[in-house]
């Protein structure tokens, strides 16, 4: 498969224009990376500044332990408390209510579900 560009003088047919596509896609990789260098400083200083604290937890893993004890079920948790179902999965799977090997949720074949 080759690219023609009507407007450019790029063919990818030809060698000269493979290595200028290549070139291009170089290019393109470093600007990717200098930007996620100078992202990562900012947050550094920015951490080390006290400024960047990330997002505060949203899940009340104590709320969750209290209604299952009352015997709620996993879907009327969540309804309760406005979280997502796969949330209340994640923290009644794990013994302190910290995320375990997978945090995802989408990895719902990691997750323990109460039984």
């Amino acid at each position: 498969m080759s690219l023609k560009a009507t407007d450019q003088p790029i063919d990818t047919s030809t060698a000269a224009g493979k290595a200028f596509s290549d070139m291009l896609s170089v290019f393109a990789e470093f600007e990717t990376n200098l930007r996620k260098e100078r992202q990562a400083e900012g947050i550094s200083k920015a951490k080390a500044n006290g400024v960047y604290k990330g997002r505060k937890k949203s899940i009340k893993v104590e709320a969750i332990a209290e209604l299952k004890a009352q015997g709620m079920g996993a879907s009327a948790i969540a309804k309760t408390l406005g979280i997502w179902r796969a949330n209340v999965y994640r923290v009644l799977g794990t013994a302190d209510g910290q995320p375990g090997p997978c945090s995802s949720p989408f990895a719902f074949h990691t997750m323990v579900t109460p039984s």
